[in-house]
């Protein structure tokens, strides 16, 4: 039996002492514990630290095998309100989904009001709307029954920044694309289809190795494994690519750009880059440092560039 005493991060103020607390208890029971005296404070809002300025402890990380005293000291710090990944998901694609449509179906008060409700008369204008409708409905249906969330929360500010970007480019792009002036690409029906088929075949991709990763962990658990390819060739890119499901994804954008030949699609596709390219760098190296026979042929994002 052990005391536990957590104090506040910033302040070093005393919030909490626990009398009595088994050696075998983990982070995620001192949490609950902790929480009953402070109900503001669900687990989710909870930062246990060793250090005022350390990192979090992990919530499966057991008391008796971290090194504390027998009365241990730790360090609460506030995450602030959170709202579930499901949630964010749901919100982020939803909101994209709907938006494009609003422009596609020309409701009122987009354009002029002699087009309100009439359609384009360009194939691509309606190809492209599809090609958008499912990637956000593909992306919708992999939150619910396909991803596994190794974090259950995120902070609840985050959402209005994320929905910022994703419904705000949205409009933009819709805004173009389904414009009464909209002007098809320049080499026509060959450039579609050609960038229908990068298009398709990126979304397959996509989607392969999203139930790669989700077959990497088992359900309810939070084990952490080098993803290899499967017989699938679609994950066969893991030989050169760290984080293939943000290549992938890239190629779906370039592949619509080339389609729609649209600015603002260019330009979201080259945001989109730059941040997936600094999460595929940022999981690269959490990978180089927890695997030590992790594979040194691939990169994060790019083969053998990027």
């Amino acid at each position: 039996m052990g005391h536990v005493e957590i104090l506040d991060a910033k302040t070093k103020d005393k919030l909490c002492f626990l009398d009595k607390v088994e050696p075998n208890a983990t982070i995620g029971e001192i949490k609950s514990m902790f929480h009953k005296s402070h109900p503001q404070w669900y687990p989710a809002r909870q930062s246990i630290r060793l250090d005022p300025k350390g990192k979090s402890l992990k919530d499966e990380d057991v008391l008796q095998h971290l090194p504390v005293g027998t009365t241990a000291t730790f360090y609460f710090r506030d995450l602030g309100a959170q709202i579930s990944w499901v949630t964010v998901f749901l919100t982020e694609y939803a909101g994209p989904l709907l938006i494009y449509l609003m422009f596609y179906f020309r409701v009122p008060f987009i354009y002029a009001p002699k087009y309100d409700f009439t359609t384009s008369k360009h194939w691509v204008v309606h190809l492209a709307c599809m090609c958008h409708s499912f990637h956000y409905v593909k992306r919708l249906l992999e939150t619910l029954f396909v991803h596994r969330f190794s974090h259950g929360t995120m902070p609840l500010r985050n959402i209005f920044k994320n929905c910022t970007y994703y419904w705000g480019f949205a409009a933009w792009m819709a805004y173009y694309i389904n414009h009464p002036l909209y002007t098809p690409p320049i080499y026509g029906e060959q450039q579609i289809r050609l960038a229908l088929i990068v298009f398709l075949f990126c979304q397959i991709g996509n989607f392969s190795i999203h139930i790669a990763l989700r077959n990497l962990r088992p359900p309810g658990s939070k084990t952490r494994k080098i993803p290899y390819p499967t017989k699938n060739p679609f994950t066969w890119i893991f030989l050169l690519v760290s984080c293939p499901n943000y290549t992938y994804e890239l190629g779906s954008w370039l592949g619509f750009t080339l389609m729609t030949q649209c600015l603002p699609v260019a330009a979201f596709t080259l945001v989109g880059f730059i941040q997936m390219t600094v999460w595929a760098k940022g999981k690269h190296r959490s990978y180089l440092k927890e695997f030590r026979d992790y594979p040194t042929l691939r990169s994060p994002i790019l083969p053998f560039i990027l």
